[in-house]
């Protein structure tokens, strides 16, 4: 089983840090792993954390976290960049961006802040729609070590176990990241799985969640750059030899 962290917190600036960051990750079991980058990053920083990537052994994916204030700037930021990077997440801090992004085909993952200006952020309306855009939910598991550790987050496990329970029952994909930006916030993919169960997710599922579910979206958006891709199912076949 490969396991993969969608959502490891890289620093792009400080390739001495991002080398430690990747080892311990490679160390703890995970074969691919998703790095954010800020829209100006260098082509040369992207080169250089690839290069540490293969040196260690990991598949170095390429991550967009896209944060905007409503959901013309989400457009816009999709029309701009969603070809530039291999994965594509969006934070809604607000109902319209939730909806907007949810329903649209460029967005691979949906994330949410972890306090909520309303009741069920992640509710039957995103799921609905994310149902048939292929969205994902994304958990970042640092986070639930990180609000087990203090007692400022009434109700904040309560609230995710409703959110990947609306999404199980509109099957759409759930993705456990670790979100980590620091070595100690990092787990075994089957340590992650255990804390799992705090949002009622089984073994089975919560290790589909840090596998299978994230290394689906970086194989069909690969697919998606290739020179050969036509349209979802369609591939444009060469002869032998012809470019």
């Amino acid at each position: 089983m490969k396991f993969v962290d969608m959502h490891l917190c890289v620093p792009w600036d400080s390739l001495e840090l991002a080398r430690r960051l990747i080892a311990k990750s490679v160390e703890l079991g995970y074969s691919q792993i998703g790095v954010p980058l800020p829209l100006n990053v260098k082509d040369e920083a992207v080169s250089r954390l690839r290069q540490v990537s293969d040196e260690l052994r990991s598949d170095f994916v390429t991550r967009l976290d896209l944060a905007p204030r409503g959901p013309g700037e989400l457009l816009a930021g999709l029309r701009r960049f969603r070809r530039s990077f291999e994965v594509v997440s969006v934070f809604c801090g607000s109902k319209a961006v939730a909806r907007q992004a949810a329903k649209d085909r460029r967005v691979d993952l949906l994330c949410f802040p972890s306090f909520s200006p309303w009741k069920g952020f992640f509710d039957r309306g995103e799921a609905e729609l994310a149902s048939v855009s292929g969205a994902s939910l994304e958990v970042d598991l640092a986070r639930v070590l990180s609000n087990l550790e203090v007692n400022s987050n009434v109700g904040f496990l309560s609230r995710l176990r409703r959110e990947v329970t609306t999404a199980k029952s509109f099957s759409v994909p759930v993705v456990f990241s670790s979100g980590a930006s620091e070595p100690l916030l990092l787990r075994k993919p089957h340590d992650y799985a255990a804390l799992a169960l705090l949002l009622d997710v089984d073994a089975s599922r919560a290790l589909k969640a840090l596998s299978e579910n994230p290394a689906k979206i970086v194989e069909r958006n690969r697919l998606k750059q290739s020179p050969d891709y036509v349209a979802p199912g369609v591939r444009l076949v060469r002869e032998a030899g012809k470019r």
